[in-house]
C-alpha cells in the first residue's frame, strides 16, 4: 500500500507543479510583477511548505535532528539536482539582480546558519543548538528579504519589460488554478514523504539517514518537479528563482520558526553539510556568472556532485 500511496504522491506533484506554474506566471502578468519575483515569493513559498511542515512538527515532536537535516538536505538537493537537472533541459537565464542580490542573499543565509548552529567551536559549549533567539534572528532576515522583494517588485513594475496579459487571463481562474495547484503540491508531498519514510524504516535505514535522503528529497520534490517544469516552459527566471527563494525561505522561515517553538539540536555531522552547502551556493553563483546562464555542462556537474553527496553520507551513516 505504501508503495502505491507513494505513487500516488508523484503523480499529485507532477501535476500540481503544472498548474502552478500556468497559474502563478499568469498572476505575474495581471500585477505587472516579472516572474522572478514570483518565483522568489509565492512559487519559493508555496514549494517550501513540505520542509515547513515537516520541519515544524519534528520540532514539535523533539526530534531535531529531523528538523535540521530537512532544510539542509533539501537546500543540498535543491542547488545540485534540481538546477542541475533544470539546465540540462533547457539552460537557465540568469537576471542580474539574482546574482547581485539573491543568490549572495542565499550565501549570507547559509553563513549566518553555520556561525549559529557552531556553539561548539565559537563558545565551547558542550552541544551545538540552535536556540530561540537564533531562530528569531532568521526571521528578522526573513522579513528584511521580503522588504527587498517588495521594494524591488514595486519598482519594477514601473520599468522592467514583462509580458502583457493575455486576453482570455482571469483573475478568479487563476487564482483557483494556482491555489489548486499549490493543494496538490503540498499534498503529494507529504504522500511522498510519509510512505518514503516508511518503506526507508522498513529497509533498515537509520533516522539521520532518512532525514538527509528521503524526508529531504520527498520535501524537495515539488522545487524539483516545479523548476523542471517551468524549464521545460522555458520561464527560467520562475525555475532559478524558485530554487533560490525555496533555499532562503527553507533557512529563515523553517528553521527561524521551528527553532522558534523549541531550541533545535545539531550533531557534528550536519556542521559538514552545511559547509557543503555553502561551498555549493559560491558556485552556482560562479556558474551564474558565466554568460548569465546555467548551460547543460554546469548542470550536469551539479547533478553529479549530489550522486556524490549522496555515497557520501551513506558511507558516513
Amino acid at each position: 500500500m505504501a508503495y502505491i500511496l507513494l505513487l500516488v504522491g508523484f503523480a499529485l506533484l507532477i501535476k500540481g507543479a503544472d498548474f502552478f506554474v500556468n497559474g502563478s506566471s499568469n498572476i505575474a502578468r495581471l500585477l505587472r510583477v516579472p516572474p522572478l519575483l514570483i518565483g522568489l515569493t509565492i512559487v519559493a513559498f508555496g514549494t517550501s511548505s513540505p520542509e515547513a511542515t515537516v520541519s515544524i512538527i519534528a520540532a514539535l515532536e523533539g526530534s531535531s535532528g529531523v528538523a535540521v537535516g530537512n532544510v539542509v538536505g533539501s537546500n543540498i538537493f535543491n542547488i545540485t539536482l534540481v538546477v542541475g537537472m533544470a539546465a540540462f533541459l533547457y539552460p537557465l537565464k540568469v537576471d542580474s539582480e539574482t546574482i547581485k542580490k539573491q543568490i549572495p542573499f542565499t550565501l549570507l543565509a547559509s553563513v549566518a546558519l553555520l556561525i549559529l548552529m557552531s556553539d561548539v567551536v565559537l563558545q565551547g559549549f558542550g552541544s551545538n543548538v540552535i536556540s530561540r533567539g537564533d531562530g528569531f534572528i532568521f526571521l528578522l532576515f526573513l522579513s528584511i528579504f521580503m522588504y527587498y522583494v517588495i521594494e524591488t517588485g514595486l519598482k519594477s513594475r514601473k520599468d522592467a519589460e514583462i509580458k502583457p496579459p493575455e486576453t482570455d487571463i482571469s483573475w478568479g481562474k487563476n487564482i483557483a488554478v494556482t491555489l489548486l495547484g499549490l493543494a496538490a503540491i503540498i499534498f503529494g508531498g507529504n504522500l511522498v514523504v510519509t510512505n518514503g519514510t516508511e518503506i526507508a524504516y522498513s529497509l533498515g535505514m537509520s533516522e539521520t539517514l532518512v532525514g538527509l535522503t528521503i524526508i529531504a528529497i520527498g520535501t524537495s520534490l515539488p522545487e524539483l518537479v516545479t523548476s523542471i517544469t517551468a524549464a521545460l516552459k522555458k520561464e527560467s527566471e520562475i525555475a532559478l528563482g524558485n530554487i533560490v527563494g525555496s533555499n532562503i525561505f527553507n533557512i529563515l522561515f523553517v528553521l527561524g520558526a521551528s527553532s522558534a517553538i523549541s531550541p533545535l539540536a545539531v550533531s557534528g555531522e550536519v556542521v559538514i553539510d552545511v559547509i557543503f552547502m555553502i561551498i555549493l551556493t559560491v558556485l552556482l553563483l560562479i556558474f551564474s556568472r558565466t554568460g548569465f546562464k546555467i548551460g547543460k555542462r554546469e548542470g550536469l556537474v551539479l547533478a553529479v556532485l549530489y550522486v556524490v553527496y549522496l555515497v557520501y553520507i551513506i558511507l558516513r551513516n
